[in-house]
């Protein structure tokens, strides 16, 4: 362990989605903001190895790494909000945890001994804690326990949290809960019973929590507050309030108000420069908060009925309106719904299209129409993963005259198959973990709206897909004007697609959501919404 790291560990309690992601990585901020070098931890109590084969309903986005690992959403807001590079060493699940213990014992490393929850799963838990500290030479690391307090998943990993204090001591160690204390307007109160219940069940397990978070949507008086204190043994100053806001950039700024990283260097004995947000607030809260225009952009995706299933995509969007200093409504259309209506009906009016990644056939007609009709019309439209795909297929049938012209994976006996399954993935049996994963270099073709968005040549993005487009069909689709302006030479895959004489018409095999951040959009989502401002 390195003894000069400081741990902060995150838990939550009432009940789910109360915002623990936000909160860590909005703490990570505070903190960077101080000068300190922080990493982020995500411990998420599913059996799965990791969410790659889970359906998006069930999870949400799959975040991917530079490393190639396939993480919990999370991870993209640690990133966005602060400098920690995430990798593998990041997120750990409870399927990794007793993979990882039953995989030695079968070895025979534990030497006849009974393998139990105390000390073994608790021991590889803590020990993959250490490593994120080792790896990131990081000044504090926060851990974030998914689930909610009084969970049996959670159990090993709040009694790994437990024993931590033990192994660091005391003063290297800090639990904050995150906790919701409700209004009901029938009554007109604000009730803490909740949060006392909460902090009781994390008592019993043997963790006493040193900051108390408090989602409300009311404010929370003096008296509010010294109750919400004496009941949970926890200072009065550290009961912070965290109402909703506008926008989930300005947590940081919230949790600076209350004096939050002083209350935490204050524990630790930590001694730092002074807090400077100064370019976060200018540079993001405040464009945020007052927009020159209003754009609309047209999300067709096949999971839009989960707000978390293009969590990255969404937040990316944002971004783009913040360089461009533009209020970005979205419209979140349903593929399938377009299959039922019509393009025209469902997109009418907007101001640029969005076809985001993937995976089967439903609504995969619907989303190859609403490119064509980003395409005829003129309608500024970014393409992602599956995206690009569809872009290809459309083009293939209605410019290249290939009738029927689809991919393998959704029909496997097409004529024209211009998308196919890669060949390193024909012989692949297990779906966890074997797809086309993490970053990998692109070389884009001068004087294309490739080179012109991102002013260089070559450049690395995130990757998560098995099927590619097909070479053999790249002299007739470029005969017809498609444009292809970026490859990975290596193995002469195309990796970005673009049209003549169209506004901005880009599509991309791989996932520039991931490298986008508040006060750094990624260039083709800050160009996207410049071209639909302009469209406007």
């Amino acid at each position: 362990m390195t003894t000069m790291t400081k741990y902060i560990f995150i838990t939550g309690g009432v009940i789910s989605s109360l915002g623990k992601g936000i909160a860590s990585a909005s703490i990570g901020k505070i903190l960077e903001a101080r000068g300190l070098k922080v990493s982020l931890m995500k411990l998420d109590p599913y059996i799965n190895v990791d969410p790659g084969t889970m359906n998006p309903y069930q999870h949400g986005e799959v975040y991917v790494t530079e490393d190639g690992s396939e993480t919990d959403l999370d991870l993209g807001h640690y990133e966005r909000f602060t400098r920690a590079e995430m990798t593998k060493f990041n997120n750990a699940t409870t399927g990794q945890v007793y993979n990882a213990v039953i995989s030695r014992e079968r070895r025979g490393d534990y030497l006849g001994k009974t393998i139990q929850v105390i000390p073994h799963i608790t021991g590889e838990i803590k020990d993959r804690i250490k490593k994120v500290a080792e790896v990131s030479l990081a000044d504090i690391v926060l851990i974030e326990i998914g689930g909610t307090v009084g969970d049996i998943e959670s159990l090993p990993f709040l009694e790994a949290a437990r024993q931590f204090e033990l192994d660091a001591g005391e003063k290297n160690v800090l639990y904050i809960h995150l906790t919701l204390v409700p209004y009901v307007k029938v009554a007109d109160e604000i009730k803490t019973k909740p949060t006392q219940h909460s902090v009781q069940t994390l008592r019993q397990i043997g963790i006493q929590p040193d900051i108390l978070i408090c989602r409300t949507e009311k404010p929370l008086s003096d008296d509010i507050k010294e109750k919400i204190s004496l009941f949970c043994n926890v200072r009065k100053e550290a009961v912070i309030e965290s109402l909703d806001v506008a926008s989930i950039y300005q947590v940081p700024s919230v949790f600076k108000g209350q004096i939050l990283d002083e209350i935490i260097l204050s524990h630790f004995g930590l001694i730092s420069k002074p807090s400077d947000l100064k370019d976060w607030e200018k540079n993001v809260v405040e464009r945020i908060l007052s927009p020159k225009k209003t754009v609309q952009i047209a999300v067709v995706g096949k999971y839009i009925g989960l707000q978390d299933a293009y969590k990255s995509i969404y937040e990316a969007i944002i971004h783009g309106g913040i360089a461009n200093q533009v209020k970005v409504e979205i419209k979140k259309v349903d593929s399938e719904d377009i299959e039922r209506h019509g393009a025209e009906k469902m997109l009418k009016g907007v101001n640029a299209i969005l076809v985001p990644g993937g995976f089967g056939s439903r609504g995969i007609e619907g989303k190859i129409n609403a490119i064509g009709f980003a395409r005829k019309n003129k309608i500024p439209f970014l393409g992602i993963c599956l995206g690009m795909q569809c872009s290809v297929i459309d083009f293939s049938r209605s410019v290249c005259g290939l009738k029927g012209a689809n991919s393998t994976e959704f029909k496997p006996k097409t004529k024209f198959a211009v998308i196919s399954l890669l060949n390193e993935q024909k012989c692949i049996k297990d779906l966890g973990g074997t797809m086309r994963l993490g970053a990998y270099p692109c070389e884009i073709k001068k004087n294309t709206l490739a080179s012109k968005i991102y002013q260089k040549n070559l450049i690395s993005e995130r990757h998560r897909h098995r099927y590619e487009f097909n070479n053999d069909f790249r002299k007739k689709l470029e005969s017809k004007g498609l444009i292809f302006s970026g490859t990975y030479k290596k193995k002469d895959l195309v990796e970005i697609i673009e049209l003549k004489n169209h506004p901005y018409f880009i599509a991309v095999q791989f996932h520039p959501e991931f490298k986008s951040k508040p006060d750094q959009a990624h260039p083709l989502f800050r160009e996207f919404i410049r071209a639909a401002a302009e469209k406007r």
